[in-house]
């Protein structure tokens, strides 16, 4: 393992542990009573949770990114147009510019997953143009995020820093989901011929069935 690659997995670990425990003694309507740092660390815990442990829908989208191509600097450029995406909309529709009802973000969600292991499947390759359905899939997943954020509300004294502060925190829980599974299994088997037969394809199966699962839920049972 390179020495670069051993220190991101440590730093990774570490942030890991310390974003481990989200925030439980300040409750959010309190949160306009604290200081920018206390708020910006509050809604960077959120974020980071919202993705690990909670956000499953979403650690299994950037898992099924990460089977097809597990080398880092192609999951790189992938989680770098999901994440400009989602922090447009996410951004736009804090702000009342855009919306759209849960009803209908929430199945387009899962079907962006299904969508992502199908295409793993048929695919053997990375090809160029995932790139912009990813973007594209970002730009929805982020109505979900915002979702999630308006619910828990914003301070309204300080607005931008827990915006920016909830979309580092996705970041970082999107980065921890990539590392993981690339030490966990790509770091040792993604040269391996097999690979792609007991990999990607069996996880890209079990990820296809279970956003199936939740398309036909979310449309057809909402909560």
């Amino acid at each position: 393992m390179k020495k670069s690659q051993l220190l991101f997995s440590i730093s990774t670990l570490i942030i890991v542990l310390l974003l481990s425990n989200v925030i439980s003694a300040h409750p959010i309507d309190e949160l306009d009573k604290l200081s920018t740092v206390d708020v910006g660390w509050v809604y960077l815990q959120l974020g980071f949770t919202h993705i690990l442990p909670f956000g499953l829908d979403h650690i299994l989208f950037v898992l099924g990114l990460f089977l097809l191509s597990p080398k880092l600097k192609p999951l790189f450029w992938q989680i770098s147009a999901f994440t400009v995406a989602h922090s447009i909309t996410l951004s736009l529709a804090m702000f009342n510019i855009i919306s759209l009802p849960s009803n209908i973000v929430e199945p387009v969600i899962a079907l962006s997953i299904v969508f992502i292991a199908v295409e793993n499947i048929v695919t053997k390759n990375l090809k160029p143009w995932r790139i912009a359905i990813i973007f594209l899939f970002g730009l929805i997943h982020g109505l979900g995020f915002a979702g999630v954020l308006k619910d828990l509300g914003l301070p309204q004294n300080q607005f931008i820093n827990a915006l920016i502060s909830f979309n580092i925190g996705v970041e970082l829980g999107q980065i921890t989901v990539v590392l993981i599974a690339f030490f966990a299994v790509g770091f040792w088997f993604q040269s391996k011929k097999w690979y792609r037969e007991r990999v990607t394809i069996p996880g890209s199966l079990i990820i296809a069935t279970i956003a199936s699962y939740w398309t036909i839920q979310r449309i057809f049972f909402p909560e």
